[in-house]
């Protein structure tokens, strides 16, 4: 005979109510080029602008280094989120792999760090595309518009278009990915046709007394470039996110990481060498818009307002990846209980459009806030910038915790893929995730993006302990780690119903049987 609760690791789950689950459906609409667009799209944008400032702090070489390096710790992570995913294949993410790792505390923190990521890279990204839209009309209508009026205008619109459907969403990112990837190949062509580039130009940042043209400012400034390097692959982590609305999660999740990953390094090789070469470290270092720059220079500011369309392309690619990313995030804490449970309601459309509002509020609200206390023009993206870099790292630190304990924990469990680099690969992304993070607590640049993110914490853990963890569902995530992996994958075992009565009868597991 089933109860109405269940008192697991410290937290209570209840009896979902009649179509609970029914009401929080998602529709499978991508394959694996589906999946490309989605991860391409969120992280494109970071080809336009944002990477350049690491060239300031540890000039050419240390950029190149620090590109590098985030090379090897991608890799790492994809890997291994492929293999968690292709086990736990439900929209959790990086959520889901912690809760099963590290208990439900181990979920909460890291999928909440996943929600300060995306909707703050969300918000960065609406904010340098409001100001791109805004030069574009001033140029070309002679017409501009207050930042937030944008900020309305962008919300609403890719909001409207993430709830339109699955593969609406999809076919989009698609599209946008590949036309941003054209732009940056015909920059490539045309900065090398154009004569400009030089590979002295690489090296023209005056280097410090006992230091060289390739580490102007030393060896330890590397550590201050990596959150910026970041931004050419960051967002490509959301993959396992889609993974209820993929045709076959276990085969093109791991597969579209692949494919993602090569894109991007090309790409991000591309304009680290032709942006730079073109225009000079020590002026890429410090310019706003470093891709615009570049087009500039070489065919000059006649064309400047078309040049600048070109790069609010990649930047609305990256909005709408990163908004799927933050709407199918906060809608699997929310179906669990972790969030308000009103935030995973899906509609007609089954697409989670609570939440994605929800997100877009916040941001919004983050960057009125974050904007009137800036004081200067672009600080406000600044640290918003920094507040996503800092959620980022923190979830790939704890997700790649969770995979080496996973792999303890669960030694049987059914994994379809595995990580070709297996645990050392995920103990190297770990350590390099974690190097970054000193990185941020060394920098007092970072400060404000600290001090608002404990803020952000401070709240959310204190509401978790006393309201949200006596509230949960056995949504799939928790499914999967209350039976000790024995449950949880929603293609087979279905919603609630049977299973959710079956684990609410028992004492549940939540750790391996011996």
């Amino acid at each position: 005979m089933s109860k109405d609760t269940l008192n697991v690791s410290g937290v209570t789950y209840t009896t979902a109510e009649a179509g609970y689950f029914e009401k929080r459906k998602l529709k499978r609409s991508a394959g694996v080029w589906g999946l490309w667009g989605l991860a391409v799209a969120a992280v494109i944008s970071g080809d336009f602008s944002g990477w350049n400032f690491g060239i300031t702090a540890a000039g050419f070489g240390g950029m190149l280094i620090a590109f590098a390096i985030l090379v090897v710790m991608y890799y790492g992570l994809i890997f291994s989120i492929g293999e968690m995913s292709s086990a736990m294949p439900h929209t959790g993410g990086a959520y889901s792999f912690s809760r099963a790792a590290m208990g439900p505390w181990g979920g909460f923190v890291t999928g909440l760090a996943e929600t300060v990521e995306y909707v703050a890279t969300t918000a960065v990204i609406v904010y340098f595309s409001a100001a791109y839209a805004d030069g574009i009309t001033s140029e070309l209508l002679n017409f501009s518009m207050p930042a937030w009026v944008w900020w309305v205008i962008l919300y609403v619109a890719f909001i409207l278009l993430n709830s339109a459907g699955a593969a609406i969403s999809i076919r989009f990112a698609i599209v946008v990915s590949i036309i941003s990837i054209g732009i940056l190949i015909v920059f490539a062509v045309m900065a090398i046709a154009s004569g400009l580039f030089s590979w002295d130009k690489l090296f023209d940042i005056a280097p410090d007394a006992g230091q060289s043209a390739f580490l102007p400012h030393g060896v330890l400034p590397i550590l201050f470039a990596l959150p910026f390097a970041m931004w050419f692959f960051l967002g490509i982590e959301e993959l396992p996110l889609a993974a209820e609305e993929s045709h076959d999660p276990v085969r093109d999740i791991p597969r579209a990481g692949l494919w993602a990953r090569g894109t991007l390094i090309f790409t991000g090789l591309l304009v680290l060498f032709l942006n730079t070469g073109i225009l000079g470290a020590e002026v890429t270092g410090g310019a706003g818009e470093p891709l615009l720059d570049g087009f500039r220079a070489i065919v000059g500011d006649g064309l400047a307002a078309v040049l600048a369309l070109f790069a609010l392309i990649g930047l609305l690619a990256s909005l709408q990846g990163i908004m799927f990313a933050y709407g199918r995030n906060m809608y699997s804490l929310s179906r669990a209980g972790y969030y308000p449970k009103f935030l995973s309601l899906t509609g007609k459309r089954q697409t989670p459009w609570v939440a994605l509002l929800a997100g877009g509020l916040i941001g919004f609200v983050a960057l009125i806030i974050v904007d009137a206390a800036g004081g200067s023009a672009g600080v406000a993206g600044a640290i918003v910038l920094n507040i996503a870099v800092w959620g980022a790292v923190l979830a790939y630190l704890l997700q790649m915790t969770a995979f080496v304990i996973l792999r303890r924990k669960y030694p049987s469990a059914k994994r379809p893929y595995l990580s070709p680099w297996g645990v050392p690969g995920a103990v190297v992304a770990g350590i390099i995730a974690a190097l970054i993070f000193v990185g941020f607590l060394l920098n007092p640049t970072f400060g404000p993006a600290i001090v608002a993110i404990a803020v952000v914490y401070a709240v959310m853990l204190i509401g978790f302990a006393v309201w949200g963890r006596h509230r949960l569902v056995l949504s799939p995530e928790e499914e999967y780690a209350v039976s000790g992996g024995l449950h949880g994958d929603p293609e087979a075992d279905g919603y609630g119903g049977a299973l959710e009565e079956e684990l609410l009868a028992s004492d549940g597991v939540d750790e391996p049987k011996p």
